[in-house]
């Protein structure tokens, strides 16, 4: 629920849980050594935010951020610490929805604090408290931790696009180009565009925290960081060749609309043709004159008839055999 902690917890330097720890009792966390706090936040309120910028002398800056959605991905330094912002993704029944996770990192703490369709954190949480070994490493390790799971669940958004993009090819060179088709190019294509600018900013993000320019950040914990980092390019170049498939498919689908459209064309003016010769006969017929030797002819009638019949099925022989009916 909205303004709610989802979990508050803290952890010794040997990688073991000490306890769950109230809000309120974090800043006597904070003077043990040996020990930091990993906090889970959904949606907090203003004052709850508060509280935590007081607790861990956060930005001002920072803070603003974290209260607002519709963040783009980074990574700023304050001092020392660390402000991280995450576009998370899921896929919940065919439909994909985004979300946002911010990540505050200091020595001796770390705050995660979700917007939208963010997802829960517990087997994030679980899986480094059943390692030890790895969550010794501070929170640094807990940040890898974060955005490891973050990053993987855009493979399952990123395969289903690769599905749907199938389907649609199928269907564009299927017979009976629907304007549907075309529809469900586009929000694939609209779907595209955002995973790349979820996924595209945090190349950046992985690359400065692969680098030695943040402390908070041990030497052991970035080559985890190296492997999101090419599961993040992996992602990326993935979505580029999607979208340029799917311009490929939309141009063709474009091109088999028109296709199809001058082949309407050629049969509608390929009747007519064959239509304005009785019409053209009839019409020279249908005069009021009074001295027409036909019409005083005993065979001018099915004479008439026959090389209307004649001219007309040789047309249509003719546009038969160009392909035009």
């Amino acid at each position: 629920m909205p303004g709610a902690v989802d979990k508050c917890a803290s952890y010794s330097d040997e990688g073991r849980k000490v306890r769950d720890v109230p809000i309120d009792e974090v800043s006597d966390i904070l003077k043990v050594p040996g020990q930091f706090v990993w906090i889970g936040l959904y949606e907090p309120d203003d004052a709850l935010l508060r509280k935590i910028q007081e607790e861990f002398g956060l930005h001002d800056l920072a803070i603003e951020d974290a209260a607002r959605a519709h963040q783009r991905p980074k990574l700023e330094e304050y001092g020392d610490s660390i402000f991280v912002v995450l576009r998370t993704v899921q896929c919940v029944g065919g439909e994909t929805r985004f979300g946002e996770t911010h990540v505050f990192v200091g020595p001796r703490y770390v705050v995660t604090v979700g917007h939208g369709d963010s997802p829960p954190y517990a087997q994030v949480r679980e899986r480094a408290e059943k390692s030890p070994r790895l969550l010794a490493k501070g929170p640094g390790f807990v940040l890898y931790a974060i955005m490891d799971f973050v990053v993987d669940q855009y493979f399952p958004v990123v395969d289903a696009c690769e599905d749907r993009l199938e389907t649609l090819e199928e269907s564009v060179f299927a017979d009976g180009v629907t304007r549907m088709v075309t529809q469900d190019i586009y929000d694939l294509k609209r779907e595209l565009v955002a995973l790349k600018r979820a996924v595209a900013p945090l190349m950046e993000v992985c690359n400065r925290l692969v680098r030695y320019d943040v402390g908070l950040v041990p030497d052991e914990v970035r080559l985890y960081f190296r492997d999101v980092y090419d599961h993040v390019i992996r992602i990326n170049e993935t979505v580029d060749n999607l979208r340029e498939l799917l311009t490929s498919a939309l141009e063709a689908n474009l091109s088999l609309v028109s296709v199809r459209q001058n082949e309407v064309m050629k049969q509608l003016a390929a009747w007519a043709a064959i239509l304005a010769v009785p019409t053209a006969i009839a019409g020279i017929y249908g005069m009021n004159f009074e001295f027409m030797p036909e019409l005083h002819a005993r065979w001018g009638y099915p004479l008439t008839l026959a090389v209307i019949a004649a001219i007309s099925g040789g047309l249509y022989a003719r546009f038969k055999k160009a392909g035009w009916l």
